[in-house]
Parts: C-alpha cells; sequence; structure tokens
C-alpha cells in the first residue's frame, strides 16, 4: 500500500530485513537567499580554497554521485550485486519505490507490483495520518514487454498530499514541496559493490534531491536487472527525490527484434517532462524544473535524443532558457550524459557534435555548470566555451563513475590548460548553494570505502558578473 501524509510520510515495506517503516522530512529546498563573507579567493578559479559560510546561509542545492578520475592506483571493479524480493512479499508487495518532483509543488511516486493491482492509494491532510482524515484515490498503472520479458505492474500517482497505497502498507513520509535546501546527484552507476559504498557516503549527508546525467541501472537488455537496481535504491529514491536523465546504457535497442529504444527507462523513470503547461517538452528524455522555490533552474538533456537544427529538442531548449529571469533565478545548471570537454582517453569526440549544436543556446543564457556522466572519471574545467577559457562560460564537470561494473576510465591525454583537475576514482560530490552569487563544489574521493575530500571550488553565479550581461560574440 503506498501513501503520502502532509508535510511528512513515511513508508512501511518489505525490505532487506523484514517489514520496516521509513519516515522522512520532504526536502525544504531552499527560503532566502543569504550573505555571507564572499570566499577570500577567486571563486570561479581556487580549488581546495574555500572559506566556511555561517551555516545559516548556506543551502546545499546538490549533491552528486560521481566518478571520478585518476591520480592515484586504479581501485578495481567490484562485483555486481543483485537484490531479490524479500521472502515474505506477495504479488501485490509495492517495491522499486522511487519519487520524483512534479512542477511546482507537486510529486510524484512509482511502485512496482509482481501482479496486477488497482492503483488505489490512501491520503490524508494530517501529518500523523490520522484514521478520521484518511480518503481513497486512485493513480494509474502501465507495463511493458521486452522480448520475452514482461515487467510487473508499474504504478504511478501524482498528489500534493500525503499518500500511500492499500493494500501491503507502502508509505512514502514525505512533503510535496520543492522550496528546500539541498541536493545530490550521480552518474553512472550500476549496481555494483563500490555504487553501494558510494551510495552509503551520499546517504550519510543531508540532501533533497539527486541528479543522474545518465546510465542508471546497466541492464544492458537483461530486464531483471531493472528490477534489482529498483531495489538496490529504493531506500534512498523512496525518502529523497531522484531526477535523472538517459545515458546510453538505457537504449536497449536490438534491431528487427526490439527496435523502439528507452522502452525500459521511460516506463520505469517517468520524469515531469510534459508538466510545464506553457513549454511542455516533447519527450521523457529532456525536461527542466526548478528548486529552491525558482531561485535554480535546472535543465536535464538528452545527449541520445535529437538535438540538431530544428529538433524538438532544440526548440525546447532555446525556449526554455529564453524565458528565465536571471533576477528570480540566479543559478542555471544542465546535465548531459556524453561529456563536451574531456581529456580523458575514454569516449574521446562523442559529446563534440550536441556541443556544437547547443553550447552557444548555454552560453547566450549564462548558464552555470554543465555536468556530465559516461567518462568514468572525475574531472573539472574551468569556465570555457568553444574550446577556450571563457569567464562567462559554463564550468563542465564530468561526475560519471558511481560505481558501475565497468570500472574506472584510467588512461588521460595531454592535461589542456582548461583542465583544472582530473582523477580516476569512484567518488560522489556536494553542490552547496550559498546565497545568489556563491556556491561550493566539492568532490569526495572513495578511497577503500572512506570518503575523503579530493577537491573543493567556490563559484560565482554568471550572472552575477555585471561584465556578462554584456552580449558577447560566440565566434
Amino acid at each position: 500500500m503506498n501513501y503520502f501524509t502532509g508535510r511528512h510520510a513515511c513508508m512501511q515495506s518489505s525490505g532487506f530485513n523484514g517489514w520496516e517503516e521509513r519516515c522522512f522530512g520532504f526536502p525544504s529546498f531552499y527560503k532566502s537567499f543569504a550573505h555571507p563573507q564572499p570566499p577570500e579567493k577567486d571563486s570561479a578559479t581556487s580549488a581546495m580554497s574555500a572559506s566556511p559560510l555561517p551555516s545559516a546561509a548556506l543551502f546545499a542545492m546538490a549533491c552528486f554521485l560521481l566518478a571520478c578520475a585518476g591520480a592515484y592506483q586504479r581501485p578495481p571493479p567490484r562485483e555486481t550485486l543483485s537484490v531479490p524480493l524479500a521472502d515474505d512479499a506477495d504479488g501485490l508487495t509495492p517495491q522499486q519505490v522511487h519519487i520524483s518532483l512534479v512542477g511546482s509543488d507537486e510529486m510524484r511516486i512509482t511502485w512496482v507490483t509482481d501482479d496486477d493491482g488497482p492503483s488505489t492509494v490512501e491520503y490524508s491532510t494530517s501529518s500523523n495520518f490520522q484514521q478520521r482524515g484518511r480518503k481513497l484515490a486512485t493513480g494509474s498503472s502501465s507495463s511493458y514487454s521486452y522480448i520475452l520479458y514482461r515487467s510487473g505492474q508499474i504504478h504511478d500517482f501524482r498528489s500534493r498530499r500525503y499518500v500511500h497505497p492499500t493494500g501491503n502498507l507502502l508509505l512514502v513520509r514525505t512533503r510535496p514541496r520543492i522550496d528546500g535546501d539541498r541536493g545530490c546527484g550521480a552518474g553512472d552507476l550500476g549496481q555494483t559493490g563500490w555504487t553501494n559504498s558510494t551510495l552509503q557516503h551520499v546517504a550519510s549527508r543531508d540532501y533533497d534531491v539527486l541528479l543522474l546525467p545518465g546510465d542508471l541501472s546497466y541492464a544492458d537488455y537483461r530486464q531483471s536487472l531493472w528490477d534489482s537496481f529498483g531495489r538496490l535504491v529504493e531506500p534512498m529514491a523512496s525518502s529523497r527525490p531522484w531526477m535523472v536523465t538517459q545515458g546510453n546504457h538505457e537504449i536497449e535497442k536490438i534491431p528487427l527484434v526490439h527496435p523502439q529504444p528507452f522502452v525500459a527507462y521511460n516506463a520505469r523513470w517517468r520524469m515531469p517532462y510534459d508538466a510545464d503547461s506553457v513549454a511542455p517538452s516533447a519527450s521523457n528524455l529532456y525536461y527542466s524544473f526548478d528548486v529552491a522555490g525558482g531561485a535554480v533552474h535546472v535543465i536535464m538533456l538528452g545527449s541520445y535524443a535529437d538535438f540538431g537544427p530544428g529538433s524538438s529538442q532544440q526548440t525546447w531548449l532555446a525556449f526554455d532558457l529564453a524565458r528565465l529571469d536571471r533576477n528570480k533565478t540566479p543559478w542555471v545548471v544542465a546535465l548531459i550524459h556524453a561529456p563536451w570537454y574531456n581529456s580523458n582517453a575514454a569516449h574521446q569526440g562523442e559529446g563534440e557534435e550536441m556541443r556544437q549544436a547547443m553550447e552557444a543556446l548555454l552560453y547566450g543564457a549564462r548558464v552555470d555548470v554543465v555536468f556530465a556522466g559516461h567518462v568514468h572519471a572525475y574531472e573539472r574545467f574551468t569556465r570555457v566555451y568553444d574550446n577556450r577559457s571563457d569567464p562567462c562560460g559554463p564550468v563542465h564537470i564530468i561526475i560519471g563513475d558511481g560505481g558501475n561494473r565497468e570500472g574506472l576510465a584510467s588512461e588521460y591525454l595531454d592535461k589542456p590548460e582548461i583542465s583544472v583537475f582530473r582523477e580516476a576514482s569512484f567518488g560522489h560530490g556536494r553542490l552547496e548553494v550559498a546565497n545568489a552569487t556563491h556556491a561550493l563544489w566539492t568532490w569526495n574521493r572513495n578511497d577503500n570505502d572512506e570518503s575523503v575530500e579530493a577537491d573543493q571550488v567556490w563559484l560565482t553565479s554568471v550572472a552575477a558578473d555585471r561584465a556578462c550581461h554584456k552580449p558577447k560574440s560566440k565566434t
């Protein structure tokens, strides 16, 4: 049974240790921009030089699960995990629960049951889910087939209230708002021992939303691994929103046999691409949303959707960026899968065509940061545009190794001037937005299951730089 309840929600489910209840507060993303003392050094270029901000001023907008690249001995890959359904679960036990943001004041809860059943939820406006205030509502459900595999029933419910599915109790205590102050993200996550370690590191830090720039389960045609991945991440994905975009491992297209791409991804991880009534995206593969009460705009782009001139994605992106008011939205962050800038030997040039098609749009809108995955290493670039350092361009950061089964990409080309820090190791990172002008980015290496701070830099919002307000040539 699934449900949400007022300001909080709880989840009671069949887990690794039998039935358990987990209660969580929903992200309280961000309420006001404070004005702490500015960092002592140039925030766009100084690494390992952060000046601590008052705790009341800090607001952690995004904590990113990273794949990090290498100046130390590369650890070997770890085994792929397989997470089965609990022994005492039945065909109607909710499993693989995850939540996502929808618009400015809603959330979506998604869950799977092995057997067909109604998507009935019980909701209440009371935070303690009192019997007197309970009501019933019905969501929707679907399933998909992939060659000989047929998925379980994938249930979906959107709500501003506190809800739980009826039947076997599954309660997510979470508040459907996005005005909170923290967030996290991950690229090339997979489901290995390294994945589990990185997830534990992220879970140990407070955050409000997880951002994933593609390559989730590494199912790679083995659909049962999508189920295993859903169970692996459920403890985190059911307590905080997970916002994802696709990677190459989500395509799962087989010519003639199964020609339709992204079938499992689109069915299991539906994002709010159609939630914007003014400018809905045409595809679940690209969309945008706001956090921090509109102070941070997040753009999820599709590296494997058509992005060329005249494409639906490029047309949508141009409109999405054009309507931004940077006085109200001082921070803009974009996520892609295949990086546009990369000095690793792996996947060289694979993002170049998309860069040529879309970089000018992001540059003209003064996007602050572009996160990418795909390359199983960590690399941070300076502000850059058209392959040159540019103070009005975005900082590009590769976060492509959350723990996948393929291991790390440890071979690098000669280091270009625009590359500031690179290392081939697993890890995670965190972006803390302090106010309208400053944010702190920190990357932590996963050093044999210990989280060790390895790279840190202050960033300044491009919108706060008066020199970047003037129209600039994009040539």
